[in-house]
């Protein structure tokens, strides 16, 4: 019983393992992810009993740790009191379904006040019997949680999971003595190993069975025959909880060939309307839940993985993991409570989509170009992460039943699209576009911002096809900046789907331009062709404006007019054939040149009136005779 692989990765990164699940089935493995904090501890200490697998009466096996002499009382039942068997769930155990979005955990659980705790656990090193190994990790816990805790962090950081028992199961043993010589097992050993441990301290727990959603779990199938996973219930403050410490020790690869310690604290004591998400008992009172769910809801049910919950995500639509297309397009979204960077894959790739960030989610439009069935996979991030690994959080069937070859996207089209609040904290506030799609008809828009930093800004135009080279994409946009307001002005080459690329630096910083956000820029008039603006130079400041001409393309053989917004300037030259002094007028240099004669025009500037030569900063090129 592995859980699946919740660690897809992004571009480069290759995926982090599987998850175990393993008992007679053949799924056994879990997930990973760091730990996540609940509520606070309150540290109540309550007598417990234990559950054993059977409802008939057991002896249970305590051990004695009074201010004495801490030896065992002995391995033969000598010593350990009598009790009668624990009850079934009752009323005060359940959870309302489905998940009320308040904790992860079924009770409060303060991380920072286990540290101790867990290092100390993890430290313990005692492997000659249970009973020594049990008394060894109690030494340090106080309160029935503590116990538990304890037991947990040392099972999942010292039992591997059996990948070659796994694949021959004949020839393994699931007794706790065994489980812990070998300090490897399947899911069963886990279980009954948590269980046996637990019981020696007292605690009531119960080894549980049935189906999960694990290695091995393709979207939307069904569950028959025997269970194959087992995990645990244990009994705490008056009420019972769910745990897996397969699931929470790590994740083989994908060839199930290799284990890797990986902790995942989701697991522990996780709230049951979250635990039902890939755990199915064969009993449905173990559910936990008010109401419980049919082993048919299980299977159609989404499945989320622990990386979604641990990443503080909380609901995705449709909440159901086979999805079909309606005119080629299908939708999705998914709800957070805090930032989050996304990324999708689409048949392994991240193409034909447009995914927007918003500040509690995102949301994917999908257009596949082939007919039938799509593996879909959704990807996140924390936003102050300081790598660049994506962790799979999950996973649609897209069913497309037609495609829109309408909605082709260019292959420079970055994910997401769109302003966000990734771009405002950029510095890129007050969008005039808030949509990823800008469709115009006569080839021209425009964007604006408001600047919250001091930075420069850059950009590119990019489609499909040989028809723009990068110097002649930048060129089709024209920046005007107006103190902390600046403008794009976007002259479209001819029609088509174009992808305009959004950069920014600090000024102060020598470095190179980071990559911000892009947009998608739609135009089907077959009838535009607007060249590009003018080539600038480095003389050319961000904070010049180009009033006309604003084609960098000039006529043949007439008189153009030059109106141009530039400060701390001395004299400005237009050079064609001749060459033509612009005079300055209320802060705009303006005059008139004549293009006979020549194939490109250049305007230059003397910066001071002492100096003797001129920087060009401009350059037109002039259409042929």
């Amino acid at each position: 019983g592995l859980e699946g692989d919740g660690n897809g990765n992004s571009r480069s990164q290759p995926p982090q393992g599987t998850h175990l699940n393993g008992r007679r089935g053949p799924t056994d493995l879990h997930e990973q992810r760091p730990p996540i904090t609940s509520g606070p501890d309150k540290g109540t200490q309550v007598t417990v009993e234990i559950h054993h697998e059977d409802t008939s009466p057991q002896l249970i096996k305590r051990l004695s740790l009074g201010k004495g002499s801490q030896r065992l009382r002995g391995h033969d039942n000598k010593g350990f009191q009598k009790t009668e068997a624990p009850r079934p769930p009752g009323a005060k155990d359940l959870h309302v379904y489905p998940w009320d979005k308040s904790s992860l955990k079924s009770m409060p659980v303060d991380l920072e006040q286990f540290k101790k705790l867990d290092d100390y656990a993890l430290k313990v090193n005692v492997k000659n019997s249970v009973e020594e190994l049990v008394k060894a990790l109690l030494k340090q816990a106080r309160t029935d949680l503590e116990k538990v805790r304890a037991i947990w962090m040392w099972i999942c950081h010292h039992i591997e999971y059996d990948v070659v028992g796994y694949h021959n199961k004949s020839q393994l043993s699931s007794k706790p003595r065994d489980v812990l010589q070998m300090g490897k097992s399947i899911c069963e050993g886990y279980a009954e190993l948590f269980e046996h441990m637990c019981s020696l301290a007292g605690i009531q727990c119960k080894k549980l069975s049935g189906h999960a959603k694990g290695h091995g779990y393709k979207t939307g199938q069904t569950f028959t025959g025997d269970s194959d996973h087992a995990w645990n219930a244990v009994y705490l403050e008056g009420r019972w909880h769910l745990l897996d410490s397969t699931w929470g020790s790590g994740s083989v690869d994908d060839s199930f060939t290799t284990f890797t310690y990986r902790y995942n604290e989701f697991y522990f004591l996780t709230h049951p309307a979250l635990f039902i998400n890939n755990h199915f008992p064969d009993n449905s009172n173990w559910q936990l839940l008010k109401p419980t769910l049919t082993l048919k809801e299980f299977e159609n049910n989404m499945l989320h993985n622990s990386n979604f919950y641990m990443l503080g995500l909380l609901a995705t639509h449709p909440e159901t993991p086979i999805i079909r297309t309606v005119n080629g397009k299908a939708s999705v979204s998914v709800e957070c409570r805090s930032s989050t960077l996304f990324m999708f894959k689409l048949e392994g790739a991240e193409e034909q989509g447009l995914m927007t960030l918003e500040k509690r989610g995102m949301k994917l439009d999908i257009y596949p170009q082939k007919t039938g069935r799509h593996k879909l996979e959704i990807f996140a991030k924390p936003s102050n992460a300081s790598d660049n690994i994506y962790n799979c959080v999950v996973e649609y069937v897209v069913e497309c039943q037609s495609v829109d070859k309408a909605m082709r996207f260019p292959k420079d089209l970055h994910q997401p699209v769109g302003p966000s609040w990734f771009s405002e904290r950029q510095g890129f506030l007050r969008p005039s576009h808030r949509e990823p799609v800008l469709h115009t008809n006569d080839g021209r828009c425009s964007f604006t911002f408001t600047l919250s930093k001091d930075i420069s800004v850059l950009t590119s135009l990019h489609t499909d096809g040989r028809s723009l080279d990068e110097d002649t994409g930048r060129r089709h946009v024209l920046q005007i900046q107006r103190r902390n307001q600046v403008e794009l002005k976007v002259h479209l080459p001819h029609a088509g789907s174009f992808v305009l690329k959004i950069y920014s630096k600090k000024k102060s910083d020598p470095g190179n331009y980071d990559y911000i956000f892009n947009y998608l820029i739609k135009c089907l008039n077959t009838e535009v062709k607007w060249p590009a603006f003018p080539k600038s130079f480095c003389k050319w400041l961000q904070d010049y404006e180009i009033l006309e001409p604003l084609s960098g393309l000039l006529p043949a053989n007439r008189n153009v007019r030059f109106r141009l917004k530039m400060h701390g300037i001395a004299k400005v030259l237009v050079q064609a054939e001749n060459i033509y002094p612009l005079t300055h007028n209320k802060g705009v240099w303006e005059g008139t040149c004549s293009t006979s004669g020549c194939t490109e025009v250049f305007v230059m500037v003397h910066e001071n009136a002492n100096h003797t030569s001129y920087s060009q900063v401009l350059r037109y090129e002039v259409e042929a005779q």
